[in-house]
This record gives C-alpha cells, structure tokens and sequence, in this order.
C-alpha cells in the first residue's frame, strides 16, 4: 500500500540539545488539510512514544491513524479549516532518523552511539520540518502524552512561534511513579540476553525483553476500574497440567499477552529505549530553575489542558499544575478533567470524551 509520509532532509550537522549531532538526519511527516494563504491556519501534532506520524487516514494512504476520529473534514481539528501537520519523532523507527537508522559516516547503525536524545531535540526537528513549510507561525501546537512535553518545549524554545497549545494527558515534568516505570520497561530490555548492549540481530531482537516491557506498559496506560470493570476475575483458560498453571489463566493476563505480541517486532527495542529516556529528561523547571520561571517562558495567547481521572502514568495532579501555570501567563485558559474509566489511552480510545472539548476550543 502506498504510504502518504513524506521525508524531508536536514542537511548538515542536527545539533542535539545535551550533546552531539546528527549529520544530516530525516524527518518523516505527513499533512492533511490546505495551508491557506496568509500561512496562518497550520496546527502541529506531537505524538506520544510509540506511534507514527501517521494519525489520519487520506486518498493515498486510506489505513486508519492513530488519532482517526480526531483529524479530518467535519471532525474537531478540522481539514477543511486547518493545515495539519504531524511529524514522526526524531530518535523514532517509523521514518525519522533514530538509533535503528544508518549512520551516514559510518555506513552502520547507530544503535547506542546514537547521541542523548532529548525532546527538546524532537521539538526541534519538528521546528525544522514546519519551517521547511515555510510556516512561521503556529495556528496551535497539540501535544499527547510524551507529545505534550515534546510540544512544551517547542512552545519554550520559540515562544513568539505558536499562538495556542493544547496538552492532552501530559505534564510539565516526569514524576518518580512514571520514571521508576520507565526505567523497569527499559531494564527489561537491556536484561534480555538477545539485546547484546544494544547489538542485537536485527531479525532477532530481544523480544522477551520487549514483550514484558509492553505489559508493564499497558498496566499503567489503563485503569484498575477498568480491569474490574472489563475482565474481574474471569478465566480465559483451564489447565490441565500442573506446569501451566501460571500461564495465562486469568483473561486479564490474555489481554497483555496479546497486547505485547502486537507491540513485539512493529518497534526497535533501542529507539524505545531512547524515547522512553528523553520522557523521563524534560523538565519545564530547567528553564529558569522553577516551574514559575518556565510557565513565564511562555507567549501563548490561548491554551487547553485535557487530563483524565483514572490516569495513573500522568496523574490529574499533572494536569492541574499544567492548567495553573498557564493560567499564570495566558488569559484563555482552558482545563478539562474528563471522569473516563481507561485511563492514560482514554485519548486514543475514549472518543466521546475527548471530541467535545478539543472541537470547542478550535471552534473559538
């Protein structure tokens, strides 16, 4: 099937943000919508961790996106008002320049000699992709879960750049409960004995690692009301001998399984590694040496928070503290504390919830 993702090149050094550079690294995006004349109307999507730029079907690609629901004609963020941009992680696999990439001054991949990555280097190298555009100006920057952070730090790096942010299950900073997570997931990897310090066979990866890693991930992107809710305690098997006894028995345990087998193999286990380093990194105190100071960074004209109750990965904590601090520095401020049951995915999957209050902030 032909894909609609375009890949533009930086040419020359991309300097990262803690140490080190990319010689001339791609980017991968794709675009609906029209960019009108006054270059006015462009709104950019950060993604979070895992997913491609790929988040609305089109004529050339008509595969369902990420964000399908939320991006299109009629639809909250509107094609037929907005030019959408969404642009595929740098340190990602899917298009963008990462560790799983050929280094071009060695011929080999990178794996781990691939530099820090920070997402402030993914901020920056989405700035590129829209100033390739020839935007310079930001109708809104829309940022979900580690994307929030990403757009963050667009928005604090080039303030008089973007008009208006919204934060979807997001924080200013990683939290002890979501880094200790992360650095579980990621050990998981790096214990498997495939993964070789990052140089692991390409057709055989270390997908023990990945799968567990997974699992302890889809435990913390839903809630526990919805486990009670959905599974309780039923059986998904019965076993018969003695040994298989720890094996799946329970549905709950057949719903991560299937989950961490869809996960395995669609994403290298060292560009998860990076991304998931870069999440735990950012933190909006680092510019200025508070939180205060940070927020002050900012140019927004309007902004939006959206958190959920059940999130347990970005608690409604987060969102709080975000929605306070842009009310410190922008007069439209926004805050939306939805009562969904699943959790940090209820953006992707929770529609109903989500569709009303993005559709009435960009209907302003």
């Amino acid at each position: 099937m032909t894909s609609a993702r375009i890949d533009v090149t930086y040419e020359g050094r991309f300097r990262m943000h803690r140490a080190g550079y990319l010689e001339s690294p791609t980017l991968a995006y794709e675009t609906w919508g029209e960019l009108n004349d006054a270059r006015d109307n462009a709104v950019l999507i950060f993604t979070g961790l895992s997913p491609s730029a790929h988040a609305r079907s089109c004529a050339v690609d008509p595969t369902p996106g990420w964000w399908e629901e939320m991006i299109g004609s009629g639809l909250p963020i509107d094609t037929d008002r907005f030019f959408v941009i969404c642009v595929n992680s740098l340190g990602s696999c899917f298009g963008s320049t990462g560790p799983a990439s050929v280094n071009p001054e060695t011929g080999q991949r990178y794996r781990l000699t691939f530099p820090v990555l920070t997402l402030e280097d993914v901020a920056e190298s989405a700035w590129f992709v829209v100033q390739h555009l020839g935007i310079e100006r930001l109708h809104t920057v829309v940022g979900c879960s580690m994307g929030g952070m990403s757009g963050l730090a667009l928005c604090l790096r080039h303030p008089q750049r973007v008009r208006a942010f919204v934060s979807v299950s997001s924080a200013a900073r990683a939290l002890p409960f979501s880094i200790a997570v992360r650095s579980l997931q990621r050990e998981m990897i790096r214990s498997d004995p495939k993964w070789k310090k990052g140089n692991y066979d390409v057709g055989d990866p270390p997908i023990t690692g990945q799968r567990l890693a997974r699992k302890l991930g889809m435990i913390t992107y839903r809630s526990p009301e919805e486990w009670i809710q959905r599974f309780g305690r039923e059986r998904s098997t019965s076993h018969t001998r003695i040994e298989d006894q720890f094996i799946a028995e329970f549905a709950v345990e057949s719903y991560l399984e299937n989950h961490a087998q869809k996960f395995t193999g669609a994403f290298d286990p060292n560009c998860y590694l990076y991304l998931s380093h870069a999440s735990d990194l950012f933190d909006l105190a680092e510019y200025g040496g508070s939180l205060k100071a940070g927020f002050r960074r900012l140019k927004l004209e309007r902004a939006l928070v959206i958190g959920v109750r059940t999130d347990i990965l970005f608690p409604i904590a987060q969102q709080r503290e975000l929605a306070e601090g842009f009310a410190s520095v922008c007069t439209d401020m926004q805050f939306a504390e939805l009562d969904c049951i699943r959790g940090h995915d209820s953006f992707l999957v929770d529609m109903d919830a989500f569709r009303p209050v993005i559709w009435d902030f960009f209907a302003d």
